[in-house]
């Protein structure tokens, strides 16, 4: 059987030593089913005719830069999906930070037509989910001590949100909604169409009273609408820091408030000294650059 074991952590490695809730079973063979379907439509004619099936490899997966490890569990799904007798000997954990690079991160014995067929699309995801997860450590690390939590957001690849925003939660952040329906999230569109946000709350409490209702408010003035209308939670929408710590006053604690939009590294800290709750950030999924891993012939 295809299997992920845990060895002891090596020096150049920091654990966090979290409780990281995984990825869905079912989101992670879909997507495993999807890509290697897109890579192996035509089979894998170059390694089919280099090595037999009878051939085993040993190989070494390594991480080729600083940060987040992600996605160890991906790598495993994917190559089992070739073949039960795969076996993924990790030397880490997701959500552990590796700094003296290159490090080899685990492992990988089996037969060598399913490791080769299945390589391109294991590192894909791999370096993917790890960049993820590096960018939310920076971003946690940026708020750190402001007291504000750090959100995604639904602006993830099509098809891979379970497993990025699992990333993003190796990475130290906070999962927002992972779908429309777990909560009520009222934006500009909504409110446009609907006739502002008093009317919108009104419905929506009607419709969904079980649900926890956000509503995005632009100026001061929507605000106020918004704690008048009882919602449980305000959403700033690209408010100035200024704004932010005026809105943050007025709202007294009575709800959550959440700053979002034009948010970046730069900025992030002293969004989150203004005193919000919460800081959404759409760029941990989708301006994460990918980290350089690759799988290596075990010397």
């Amino acid at each position: 059987m295809t299997a992920t074991e845990a060895t002891p952590t090596p020096a150049p490695v920091s654990s966090s030593r979290r409780q990281i809730r995984r990825p869905d079973h079912d989101a992670l063979a879909r997507v495993v089913s999807s890509a290697l379907a897109e890579d192996l439509v035509l089979g894998d004619p170059t390694t089919d005719g280099l090595f037999g099936i009878e051939a085993t490899a040993t190989m070494s997966l390594l991480v080729k830069e600083p940060g987040v490890v992600c996605g160890l569990p991906v790598v495993a799904a994917v190559l089992a999906a070739l073949s039960p007798d795969v076996v993924v000997t990790a030397s880490v954990a997701d959500g552990d930070r590796v700094t003296d690079v290159p490090i080899e991160i685990a492992r990988i014995t089996g037969p060598t037509r399913a490791i080769l067929s299945g390589e391109r699309t294991a590192l894909n995801l791999l370096g993917r989910l790890c960049g993820i997860a590096t960018l939310t450590s920076r971003c946690v690390a940026e708020l750190d001590g402001t007291g504000a939590t750090l959100l995604d957001t639904r602006k993830t690849t099509a098809g891979l949100r379970d497993l990025e925003k699992y990333a993003v939660r190796c990475g130290g952040g906070t999962n927002h909604r992972l779908n429309l329906g777990e909560a009520l999230l009222v934006k500009d569109n909504h409110l446009h169409l609907a006739g502002g946000i008093a009317a919108a709350v009104a419905a929506l409490r009607h419709s969904a009273p079980r649900l926890r209702l956000e509503v995005e408010a632009e100026t001061l003035d929507d605000v106020k609408v918004a704690l008048d209308a009882g919602v449980n939670r305000i959403l700033l929408d690209n408010m100035s820091l200024d704004e932010m710590r005026q809105a943050v006053a007025l709202v007294g604690g009575r709800v959550e408030t959440e700053a979002s939009g034009g948010i970046t590294l730069a900025n992030l800290r002293a969004v989150g000294e203004t005193g919000v709750d919460f800081v959404s950030l759409g760029a941990l999924t989708h301006s994460a650059r990918a980290l350089d891993v690759s799988l290596e012939v075990a010397g």
